[in-house]
């Protein structure tokens, strides 16, 4: 499809696509998909720090921060879809290919369970070698301030709040992988990843991998060097927004993205088998 000049794939080749990309996905070897998950993990994490580090910055206005922030954060979705990684919210579309009955809900359950504890372990993995390395002492403690100033609205998230945030959050991260497959080459795709990624993070929205890397910094900031005053971010605050999140995130992005798009492209026959 040849769209004001450009040579994208139609929505149409854009499901065929995820539907065959997905049965891949989920058929894996285990050491191989984990592997993928643990690096996917680690590249959202490096797009968070990005993002930390903008909001740090005191002279910028809250749009600036925000907006900016969330640009930087798109590196994370970037080094995913051209790297080539596993991520939990973006493998929230191979619901398309379970609903094109390609694959078995057990290989859907066995990606997702596999792939959300790989992206765990490569979030943790880099927040202990984010904080060993002293980055958050930069710009005179500011970041790590602001990593504190994170983790606690997020632990303090009422559970719809924090549901409905990651709902909108994945709605847009699919919609971003979705736009992402239309593309042909590296800048295609990273033009179509910028704004809805760049959106979700500057609105506020929770993204449950991104959590996986934020909260635990800054639980390793007050263990190593204290803050006396600020609030205690704790491992039931972690898990009170991850468990909320991840039902926000696989609902936006299966149901209200890959579901919807099943329906229109393959219910209604606009694509064959």
């Amino acid at each position: 499809m040849d769209v004001f000049g450009f040579n994208a794939f139609s929505p149409a080749e854009i499901t065929a696509r995820i539907e065959t990309v997905g049965v891949t996905k989920a058929r894996l070897p285990l050491g191989s998909m984990l592997m993928l998950s643990v690096l996917a993990g680690a590249f959202i994490g490096l797009g968070a720090l990005y993002y930390v580090l903008v909001r740090s910055d005191p002279g910028l206005g809250f749009a600036a921060r925000q907006v900016l922030g969330g640009a930087v954060f798109s590196l994370g979705l970037f080094m995913v879809v051209v790297a080539g990684a596993e991520l939990f919210t973006g493998n929230n579309l191979l619901v398309m290919a379970w609903a094109a009955k390609k694959i078995t809900t057990r290989e859907l359950l066995r990606s997702w369970i596999i792939v959300l504890a790989g992206n765990l372990v490569g979030a943790l993995g880099l927040a202990v070698l984010v904080v060993l390395s002293g980055h958050p002492d930069a710009n005179q403690g500011a970041v790590a301030a602001q990593y504190l100033t994170i983790a606690a609205a997020k632990t303090n998230l009422p559970f719809a709040q924090a549901f409905f945030s990651g709902l909108l959050c994945n709605s847009l991260v699919c919609i971003g992988i979705w736009m992402a497959i239309a593309g042909r080459s590296v800048t295609d795709k990273a033009v179509a990843l910028l704004f809805p990624i760049s959106a979700f993070v500057a609105a506020g929205f929770e993204h449950s991998v991104a959590n996986m890397y934020l909260i635990p910094v800054a639980m390793l900031i007050q263990l190593t060097s204290g803050h006396a005053g600020t609030e205690p971010i704790l491992l039931g605050g972690f898990l009170s927004n991850l468990f909320p999140v991840i039902l926000g995130n696989l609902t936006g992005g299966s149901l209200f993205v890959g579901g919807v798009f099943h329906v229109i492209y393959r219910r209604t026959g606009l694509i064959g088998d």
